[in-house]
């Protein structure tokens, strides 16, 4: 891309009156160049069987471009309309609940021949239209595509031709998911059950994978019938999502990112966080690093909040502060979901950058002080390049098994929490990381892998991270890895399995901790967070150095956290759920060891760093300070320009942020 792209999704449908030529006004005076539209309106542009009406989007597309203004046209499939559920209720995904009951989105089984008909007919329809009109400069395909839980007869049927595809036989699928337990041994293909209400995690997690297949595969299709009408210097995308707890928090499991990623030009990603005093940017920065980790290239952001709900609404400041946020991750492009606040329906109020009343507003104001910014600046900060030498290593199967075979009856804690436990005290060590998953061919580029709760994984993966560490890498794991191979069939071995090897360690007893502590507080960090909860596996060093003992009458001749010297490199293993004053210290030790350590790692959080090359080959450093107070630090690189202002900086000079403030330094 030659320019920073800013802008929101538009529903001309949705407006309770006549309008565009007053909303384009005021995206123009706010620095909006692109908007997105089409993706949520099927019933619109096909209010009946083979009726077609793309009036809404024709005008949009017109005054669009009139006004210089971008549009990116999604494929609007992903809410089927009326007629289609009236004339084919099987369309609806069955599901564990139950067959489907049509009103909500994303309620489809994307496998049915009768709905990809109608879907792949709506997409020409669209596409054909709006190829070759100007104002168009690329496609989102559906919308935060999932499997949603398909499972109905027909699916059950793929999934039977799957295993047998995947399996020489019977007896060797019977003994690798272990199915004699129980009688669920299948003697026969035609007796293969429906996966529905199966007890065995082996058959539940393999289903799971075959669904997030469904996903990579129905985003491929609808790639290559888009391609087919797609004009030199349009791009495909689609707006991935992540683990949803009221906003966006982890790993989506639904989804395999990288591998539904390849098709696509570029990545897209929708990132929804907390606002007001509890704004991080944590989420920011775990949704940027997966997206552009996918292709190791620039991405957009093509949803995030302006206002959203009442506890998102951004306190002054902190809509700049996100915006910017975006991009120091390597976003080109930051849009918000949505332009206009509806009137009606489920999304009532989810408010977009205007309000109800339409006027402009504080929020609105202040986006156009960052429409400004970006127009100014576009060719500063567009296609930062990062290179990071950290690498957070995901596995969606590693999510899948501990949904199955979690840490104890009580815990709420799954996959995505021990991510985040790991990556958040990089995050505010100011660590740039990319997020990697088990596809990546090489680990080569990296100094420091940091492997969360990798329960599922095969010998291949597992003897790759040995051979990473003997070369001289350094890896920090969590407890719960290398247990099982990538059927969650567990090793018959003394644990972690192959990784023993490089972690100079061995257990075959794991407990829930009550009133566990660290031996002596290795890490200084005082009682209250020299606890151990949720899960402890108890340690045997054979040429592992411990670092920690665990504080117990009974568990205190165990380890608990342990480094070991292999090869050329370091393997570091916690073997249990620490407070997060804890793992940061494992980490800051891990990093200095590697070589990873340096002045931006000084500061901390709430003051973080994330760093970058643009175009003209310069170091663009942008600093945010994530608080309500202001801080200020000393420069601890160069001279620069702080880019917002235009000041020169000097070695050494005093830099101050205001609360919820952005600096942005040039190095000369």
């Amino acid at each position: 891309m030659d320019k920073l792209l800013y802008g929101v999704a538009y529903y001309d449908e949705y407006m309770p009156y006549e309008r565009l030529d007053k909303d384009i006004q005021m995206m123009k005076e706010a620095g909006i160049n692109v908007v997105r539209i089409a993706e949520s309106t099927w019933s619109t542009h096909e209010p009946q069987n083979g009726v077609f009406d793309f009036t809404s989007v024709d005008r949009v597309l017109d005054a669009m471009h009139a006004a210089g203004i971008h549009v990116i046209v999604g494929t609007p499939t992903y809410a089927v309309p009326t007629w289609m559920v009236k004339e084919h209720p099987d369309v609806l995904a069955t599901t564990a609940q139950g067959p489907g009951k049509y009103g909500a989105r994303q309620i489809m089984d994307i496998t049915h021949p009768t709905y990809l008909f109608y879907a792949e007919r709506i997409i020409r329809k669209l596409i054909s239209r709006v190829s070759k009109h100007p104002a168009v400069i690329g496609y989102q395909t559906d919308n935060e595509t999932k499997h949603y839980n398909t499972a109905g007869d027909n699916v059950q049927l793929q999934f039977v031709k799957y295993m047998r595809n995947k399996f020489s036989s019977l007896d060797e699928l019977n003994k690798e998911f272990g199915l004699d337990y129980w009688s669920n041994r299948i003697n026969s293909w035609e007796d293969f059950p429906s996966v529905v209400g199966t007890i065995n995690g082996s058959l539940g997690a393999e289903f799971a994978k075959f669904q997030r297949q469904l996903v990579t595969d129905f985003l491929a299709w609808q790639v290559g019938i888009v391609n087919e009408y797609k004009q030199d210097g349009q791009f495909v995308t689609q707006n991935f999502d992540f683990e949803w707890r009221g906003y966006s928090y982890g790993i989506q499991g639904d989804v395999d990112h990288f591998a539904a990623s390849r098709p696509f030009d570029i990545t897209s990603v929708d990132i929804y966080h907390p606002s007001q005093d509890e704004l991080t940017g944590i989420e920011i920065s775990f949704g940027g690093d997966v997206a552009r980790s996918t292709k190791q290239s620039n991405y957009l952001v093509l949803e995030t909040e302006a206002q959203a709900f009442w506890h998102w609404v951004p306190y002054p400041g902190q809509l700049r502060l996100q915006a910017f946020s975006h991009l120091a991750s390597g976003a080109n492009m930051v849009a918000y979901w949505h332009w206009h606040s509806l009137h009606n329906s489920f999304e009532t109020y989810w408010k977009g950058l205007l309000s109800h009343d339409f006027e402009p507003n504080p929020v609105y104001n202040e986006a156009k002080t960052i429409g400004s910014d970006f127009a100014r600046l576009s060719p500063k900060l567009v296609n930062l390049k990062k290179t990071n030498r950290v690498a957070v290593l995901f596995s969606n199967e590693a999510l899948t098994s501990i949904k199955w075979f979690g840490f104890n009856f009580t815990s709420d804690k799954n996959y995505n929490d021990v991510v985040r436990w790991m990556y958040d005290e990089l995050y505010k060590m100011n660590i740039g990381c990319d997020l990697i998953d088990p596809s990546v061919e090489s680990y080569a580029d990296y100094d420091v892998l940091v492997v969360p709760a990798l329960y599922a994984a095969s010998d291949a993966l597992l003897e790759k991270l040995n051979q990473f560490v003997q070369d001289g890498g350094h890896i920090v794991y969590s407890f719960k890895s290398g247990f099982a191979n990538e059927h969650i069939k567990v090793r018959s071995t003394r644990q972690p399995g192959l990784i023993s090897e490089a972690c100079g360690i061995s257990y075959n007893l794991f407990v829930e901790p009550k009133h566990v502590a660290l031996r002596d507080d290795p890490f200084g960090v005082g009682e209250e967070h020299n606890q151990v909860h949720t899960w402890m596996e108890l340690i045997t060093p054979t040429t592992a150095e411990v670092l920690a003992w665990y504080d117990h009458p009974h568990w205190g001749e165990y380890a608990a956290i342990t480094q070991n010297n292999y090869g050329t490199g370091k393997a570091t293993y916690v073997g249990c759920y620490t407070s997060a004053a804890v793992i940061r210290k494992v980490l800051e030790r891990v990093m200095k060891e590697a070589g990873v350590w340096g002045a931006d790692q000084e500061l901390a959080f709430p003051l973080i760093v994330k760093t970058g090359v643009n175009d003209q080959g310069h170091t663009i450093r942008y600093y945010f300070n994530y608080s309500d107070a202001p801080v200020s630090f000393k420069n601890p690189h160069g001279e620069g320009t702080e880019l917002l202002s235009g000041d020169s900086i000097v070695a050494g000079q005093e830099i101050k942020l205001e609360r919820w403030g952005v600096r942005i330094i040039e190095q000369h």
